[in-house]
């Protein structure tokens, strides 16, 4: 199989991108951190802050902000323990015991890592790995590596005055074990949505950070001791309290630079790590697209301008304005919930719809290396939706306008039937769902400029916009659940894609909910 045909057999008819005969091994099943032996570890401080004073002074952070700014990222948060119904095969209905963190993940599997290049006053200079399970640092390698870093991601951004550099790399295994080649497009998404967390957790704690998801791949895994047949990097996001340079103007054209000069100079790292799993299937396809996907010099690096995904409709609605944007971030992220089969049909007023849509586009803008401006209103996505039982407004299929803060109509009726049968799995009640969002891209615009590289970038871009709906889901009061496992074909039809180079990416049944019946506990005292 070509790479062209699994990308589009990845979005368009899985069965056809997966190994045949898949059966999932679940008592080989992998750990959902990476655990490092043999390491100096520098423990982090478990005071975490029950909330966060958002507008503080700009100051060098230390270690402990370091470490609470970790554990909202990306630390264990809670515990869970449910049951699959009675009538299901899976797991001979035993108990099923997740750790959950404030991002969601596809199974709960985080196939993500964190890695940080840090410099503090009160920690030595160097790369570590964020041991979630311990809720520690370890360290990789230490000393001062902004030039390396710099030059890897092109001179595009001033290294020497940012504090952190965030590395979020793959484990390949963590979720295709379960998911097979299906893992690829999940992977992208996973990394996309636990960016987008990130850089509203640094919103919150002050720090200003910047996204760039184009540099020499070899070069940074080399740096922070990966092995490329089991994990990568797939995007780098430097923090800084101080001004800086996102851009690298000035310095981005002095020359090019390539992995091999790099990599000369960057010792190799002798690190051991546990994995739970003893055996290890192969994925040569996950391999050969990673490996198409690597850039190996600056020259190749490209930015371009806004890809248009509004699609023009028939009638426009202007949603009620906002006073303003604001809210509990901590209690959002303690809130976020996945439904599932537990939606319940409730109506839904314009001023929770206007605030949802509202505060999820305000929050997705950021800094972009595609661009070198800040991306949001030239974002490369944009929020479709199925709407049903909203005041106000006709049941029908909708795009949303943020320059506008408008709907236009793109057809009328209720959807939710047709959307139901579209699921690969019945996991959602949509009857019960009010509104059925869906994240729309344009299919060539990434691959056209970035190749092969250009497909998980798309799927990254939509998972960044992901977690800003959830967590305005959650402060409205709602339950978000994302989908993949949905008829793509179906849902461009009711948008009419068909004839258009866009494409339905992710779909979210948003609205309210019950508690389900799971045992849970939070980490969070």
């Amino acid at each position: 199989m070509s790479l062209n045909e699994f990308l589009h057999h990845l979005q368009f008819d899985i069965n056809r991108a997966n190994q045949p005969n898949w059966e999932v091994d679940w008592e080989d099943a992998p750990l959902p951190y990476k655990l490092y032996r043999g390491l100096p570890a520098i423990p982090l401080s478990t005071e975490v802050p029950l909330s966060i004073q958002s507008g503080q002074p700009l100051l060098q952070p230390d270690v402990e902000r370091i470490g609470h700014f970790l554990w909202y990222t990306y630390g264990i948060t809670g515990v869970s323990q449910s049951m699959y119904p009675e009538d299901s095969e899976e797991f001979d209905s035993l108990p099923i015991h997740s750790y959950r963190r404030f991002v969601p993940s596809g199974g709960a599997l985080y196939p993500n890592e964190l890695y940080l290049y840090l410099k503090l006053d009160d920690l030595p200079d160097g790369i570590y790995h964020y041991d979630a399970a311990h809720h520690r640092l370890v360290l990789l390698r230490e000393g001062n590596v902004d030039s390396y870093v710099e030059r890897a991601l092109g001179n595009r951004c001033d290294i020497s005055t940012c504090f952190a550099t965030v590395f979020v790399s793959v484990r390949f295994w963590k979720n295709f074990f379960k998911y097979n080649n299906f893992s690829y497009r999940l992977q992208g998404l996973d990394t996309g949505v636990l960016m987008g967390h990130l850089l509203e957790t640094a919103k919150e704690f002050g720090f200003q950070s910047g996204v760039y998801g184009q540099f020499l791949d070899s070069a940074i895994n080399l740096s922070l001791g990966l092995t490329e047949e089991e994990e990568s990097v797939y995007a780098v996001i430097p923090l800084s309290v101080a001004a800086t340079n996102w851009s690298g103007t000035g310095k981005v054209r002095e020359r090019e630079f390539t992995t091999d000069e790099l990599c000369r100079e960057m010792p190799a790292l002798s690190v051991e790590h546990y994995e739970r799993s003893e055996k290890l299937r192969e994925f040569p396809m996950l391999l050969r697209v990673n490996e198409a996907s690597h850039m190996h010099t600056t020259g190749v690096f490209r930015t371009f301008g806004k890809s248009s995904v509004l699609k023009s409709g028939e009638n426009e609605i202007l949603l009620p304005e906002m006073e303003s944007l604001p809210y509990d971030f901590v209690d959002a992220c303690k809130n976020r919930h996945s439904p599932e089969m537990d939606f319940v049909m409730g109506k839904v007023s314009q001023q929770q719809l206007s605030a949802l849509l509202k505060r999820a586009t305000h929050s997705f803008s950021h800094r972009s290396g595609v661009n070198d401006i800040i991306n949001g209103e030239k974002s490369h996505v944009s929020i479709y939706s199925c709407l049903y039982n909203v005041e106000g407004i006709p049941n029908g299929a909708y795009v949303y306008d943020s320059a506008r803060h408008s709907l236009r109509q793109i057809g009328t009726g209720d959807y939710r039937l047709q959307l139901q049968s579209g699921l690969s799995l019945d996991n959602v009640n949509l009857l019960q769902v009010p509104l059925c969002l869906h994240i729309i891209g344009n299919k060539s615009h990434f691959q056209e400029t970035y190749g092969y590289r250009g497909y998980r970038m798309m799927q990254m871009e939509a998972g960044m916009l992901v977690q800003p709906l959830l967590l305005a889901s959650s402060a409205v009061g709602f339950g978000g659940h994302p989908l993949l496992g949905f008829d793509t074909k179906l849902t461009d039809g009711i948008y009419k894609l068909d004839s258009e180079s866009l494409t339905t990416l992710i779909q979210i049944p948003i609205g309210p909910f019950r508690e389900k019946a799971w045992m849970r506990g939070s980490l969070m005292s």
